[in-house]
């Protein structure tokens, strides 16, 4: 089974019109991905490629457009190059002999505003060696210099240089749920099959948390809210923990007993994909929303929208029942990050197709706006007034 997209290591390849930038992504993946050309701007789009690396393991390539194109399209080509900043895990930034120049230090203080670590590859010194003030100004950043056509150790060096560069929650293979609960544990997953469900298949949180429970060496229930009770009856042992769809919270959290820890798939995620803590205490600005305060339901992903649709229909239902405002409530999906400031809260989806780094950096974001951000099942849960039994079992 191919590893998904989104939790695959996400490496930005950035830099100058001609750096080389294609040509080193064609080496390292050995293929003809991205077209290579003397005419500067040949790569238009953002270039995307999935692939084992080894030992680095899944990760996904994304070539982008030249920095310095300062064509009308180019301008274009560069503003989709900055919004992949946003994307990424890591960053690579190709120059040549010359070093760096303005274009790659503001790349650097962005990647330095967002905490993302980045490895620059100085290209082309078969031609000409490193300029020494361009090697100064170098000696202090991450680097290797080398030739995408001669130097034969290239693939080997730039594997060296990216395994330093890891992210910690990369390396560590973070849990999902069977960190929560001792060995062996019984877990019960309460799984609605409703609207939303694609025929013949259960969506990919869900999938991923068996997957992760079985890692676990836990013995895992599957059964839909309308058989759980039957369930807990039929277990000789009360399960160590329930996890439920965040749409039937209210039915399930009703059934389990209050001495068997509950909580669902969306905070679960809330934690592998985001911050656990930012979101709980962004769902407290739930209490102050008032009269005309606008809200952003934030889907990371598309998907056609069904008449009961939890992002369009039920989470807005609910804020309002609880509140008893007029609220305005605006929802957006893709990858792309609307402006923010203007709303008084952001309640993000579960971020199943998305990677971590692009959900730390919309909470970074969303910081910088003075903006509060929560998630899909800790907005349910907290206008459920079950939020405090829900995040029992990670010990808050």
């Amino acid at each position: 089974m191919k590893t998904l997209k989104s939790m695959r290591l996400q490496i930005g390849v950035f830099g100058r019109t001609n750096a080389g930038k294609s040509s080193l992504l064609n080496k390292i993946t050995n293929q003809e991905i991205s077209i290579v050309s003397d005419i500067a701007g040949t790569t238009t789009d953002v270039v995307e490629k999935s692939m084992e690396l080894l030992p680095v393991g899944p990760v996904t390539f994304l070539d982008t457009a030249g920095l310095d194109d300062n064509t009308e399209l180019g301008e274009k080509r560069v503003e989709k190059t900055l919004n992949i900043i946003n994307r990424i895990d890591i960053a690579v930034i190709v120059c040549d002999f010359n070093g760096i120049s303005d274009y790659e230090k503001e790349l650097i203080a962005k990647f330095d505003e967002l905490k993302i670590p980045y490895l620059i590859v100085v290209n082309k010194c078969d031609i000409q060696e490193l300029r020494s003030d361009a090697a100064k100004q170098l000696n202090s950043l991450n680097h290797i210099c080398t030739s995408v056509k001669t130097d034969e150790r290239l693939v080997f060096k730039f594997k060296e240089a990216l395994v330093k560069l890891l992210p910690d929650d990369f390396v560590n293979s973070p849990k999902i749920a069977g960190d929560l609960v001792p060995e062996k544990s019984t877990v019960i997953l309460v799984i609605p099959i409703d609207k939303e469900a694609p025929k013949g298949r259960i969506i990919l949180p869900q999938v991923q948390t068996i997957r992760d429970l079985l890692d676990s060496n836990c013995i895992s229930y599957v059964v839909k809210e309308t058989e759980l009770k039957q369930a807990l009856e039929n277990l000789k042992t009360p399960p160590a923990l329930v996890i439920t769809d965040s749409q039937a919270f209210k039915q399930v959290s009703e059934i389990v007993p209050d001495n068997i820890a509950l909580t669902s798939f969306s905070i679960l995620f809330a934690r592998l994909k985001g911050d656990l803590d930012e979101f709980v205490k962004g769902a407290g600005a739930i209490e102050n929303l008032k009269d005309g305060d606008m809200v952003l339901i934030l889907e990371s992903c598309t998907h056609h929208a069904i008449e009961d649709d939890i992002g369009r229909v039920k989470i807005p239902n609910l804020l309002r029942k609880k509140t008893g405002k007029n609220l305005v409530i605006h929802n957006y999906a893709g990858h792309d990050f609307p402006d923010v400031k203007d709303y008084k809260l952001i309640i993000h989806c579960g971020a199943c197709m998305t990677n971590r780094r692009e959900v730390l950096s919309r909470i970074l974001i969303a910081n910088q706006s003075g903006v509060p951000i929560t998630n899909y099942g800790i907005a349910i849960s907290y206008c459920l007034g079950i939020l405090p039994r829900a995040l029992k079992i990670f010990g808050n």
